[in-house]
């Protein structure tokens, strides 16, 4: 009967392909064992399949929460045979009022659920694959009153290696990994805290906790992440920095890892860059119409300086490839020069600086333009050697896309006479300058209307509709739900704030009142700033305005 249950399960979610599991009926009718047991150990299903179908045909739900029991907790379940349960693959996970939730790998241990039904509680039963019972299994015993902590200082880096190398640190590295990717996160922070680890994942821009690091397992996890990285695990006191290139279930995966010696320890981020998962195109990345019209205008140019602004992660390296992508052709030369280069663009040449050994933008950028490239991306203008070598590419003939760091185009003015660019080559070269951010998108499937009052006109937005003749709009606020991981926004959109290098520009005094200025152009021309370009698409019910408050306020 249960394998009958298994087979129609697996039929019906097509699973494997029915010759598959055709061959496993028949082994199974020989030695026994149940269907999707022999799945599993060949490798056919993985452990997540094989949870969820417990969940479904067991009418059980999954267990997401991780390992919930308290020290004092564990006092009061002194009546409970964790060791007996554990033989079972079963573990105790969560005490709330009487009732025990125990988290199981099988339903097939008849004598373990006989033993829990005689325990003085209401139970509960969870699903859990094989590496979520490990890793509980070693938070409980990490938190035993004679626990026993080994000393894995930095000098013992053989026992590191050992710890590092065990199957429950593998295991934890990996969930941790592959829960990342599930959940969309662009980066995994690992830091010490309190007198213990802390892990948190980025996740649309927001830092969010994940389940937590037993104890005993600390400082293997960092060594596990220093070995698959190609660190140095006995080095704690300088910064390092390495990559994982790895596949997890059917991605292909690029991890940054960068670990930081702290007070209290090393703290490790680890960048997730899925290959072919990001697709290089303006609309995707929310620009409105007439900004990419604009750009698509500059695009055309065969020399002059397009230059994006904003701080680290809003999105400026994604929507420079976007550019190279839309003009990268047979009958052009691209050369990126980057630090580092993070998605390979087939058909551009992309060049690794390497300040170690004086290969830093400055001198790469004089290295590269002597390759007769038609299209040079600079990383970053971080000195005036970079940007007078940029600024006197353009002058010659090349089309240079490169970022700075300021908050809003017109400060990207100033930053570059900071760094002592005289005011002709800033006429001479720039062609445009964009600042952009990255902002949560509403989740559609329970976004609803906003019940802040006078929010239209707190923010003149009926203003903002008329400029854009928008004449029915919705302003929406989040709510959260299952998609959305009950945030209530779900992906991420741009807010673009366009400043072209036209005329007027180039006729403005480059003085102390430059910046004031140049905010005075863009409003009498119709230029949003970020935050308008935010409030535009909060009225075309994209985002919400706490959202654009946040990210452009």
């Amino acid at each position: 009967m249960w394998n009958s249950k298994v087979e129609d399960y697996i039929r019906h979610h097509e699973i494997i392909d029915n010759n598959r599991l055709d061959e496993a009926k028949k082994y199974q009718a020989s030695s026994g064992h149940f269907i999707e047991q022999i799945l599993s150990h060949s490798g056919w299903i993985d452990e997540e399949q094989l949870c969820e179908m417990y969940c479904h045909l067991l009418s059980l739900s999954h267990w997401i929460h991780g390992f919930q029991l308290t020290s004092a907790q564990l006092l009061l379940l002194d009546n409970v045979n964790f060791k007996f349960l554990a033989k079972y693959q079963m573990i105790p996970v969560h005490l709330d009022d009487g009732t025990l939730t125990i988290a199981i790998c099988s339903p097939h241990n008849q004598e373990a659920f006989d033993y829990s039904r005689f325990l003085p509680y209401s139970v509960n039963f969870a699903c859990i694959t094989e590496k979520d019972f490990e890793l509980f299994q070693e938070q409980y015993k990490a938190m035993l009153p004679n626990a026993q902590q080994i000393d894995i200082s930095g000098d013992n880096v053989e026992m590191l290696k050992e710890l590092a190398l065990g199957a429950p640190t593998v295991n934890l590295v990996n969930n941790l990994i592959n829960k990342g990717i599930k959940l969309g996160a662009s980066d995994l922070h690992i830091e010490p805290i309190n007198g213990r680890f802390r892990a948190r994942y980025r996740i649309d821009g927001i830092l969010k906790e994940a389940d937590p690091i037993p104890y005993s397992l600390q400082l293997a996890v960092i060594s596990r992440i220093k070995i698959l990285s190609n660190m140095d695990i006995a080095e704690k006191r300088r910064p390092q920095d390495g990559k994982i290139e790895m596949r997890a279930g059917s991605t292909d995966l690029d991890i940054r890892c960068s670990t930081l010696p702290l007070g209290q320890g090393e703290s490790v981020v680890m960048r997730f860059l899925i290959r072919n998962a990001v697709k290089f195109d303006l609309q995707k990345l929310g620009y409105a119409e007439d900004l990419i019209a604009r750009v698509n205008e500059d695009l055309k140019r065969t020399s002059g300086v397009i230059l994006m602004t904003g701080p680290t992660g809003s999105g400026k390296t994604t929507s420079l490839y976007s550019f190279l992508n839309q003009i990268n052709t047979l009958d052009i030369k691209i050369i990126t020069l980057e630090d580092p280069i993070e998605y390979q663009l087939p058909g551009i040449n992309q060049v690794q600086v390497n300040p170690d050994i004086g290969f830093d933008f400055s001198a790469g950028l004089r290295s590269i333009v002597r390759q007769d490239p038609d299209v040079i991306m600079v990383g970053e203008i971080r000195d005036n050697e970079t940007a007078k070598i940029a600024l006197q590419s353009a002058l010659t003939g090349h089309l240079v896309f490169s970022t700075v760091h300021t908050n809003d185009a017109p400060s990207a003015y100033t930053r570059l006479m900071e760094l002592g660019i005289e005011e002709y080559l800033l006429n001479a070269g720039l062609v445009s300058i964009m600042a952009q951010r990255l902002a949560r998108t509403l989740c559609h499937h329970c976004k609803k209307e906003s019940d802040e009052p006078n929010v239209i006109s707190k923010y003149d937005l009926a203003d903002l509709a008329k400029r854009y003749n928008i004449e029915n709009f919705t302003i929406y606020a989040p709510v959260g739900c299952s998609h959305c991981e009950n945030s209530g926004y779900l992906g991420r959109v741009a807010f673009l704030e366009y400043l072209p290098c036209d005329v007027e520009v180039k006729r403005l005094p480059k003085d102390e009142k430059l910046l004031d200025n140049l905010y005075l152009l863009m409003k009498n021309n119709n230029l949003r700033s970020l935050k308008e370009d935010g409030f535009l698409k909060a009225l075309q019910g994209v985002t919400s305005i706490d959202e654009v408050l946040r990210v452009a306020g």
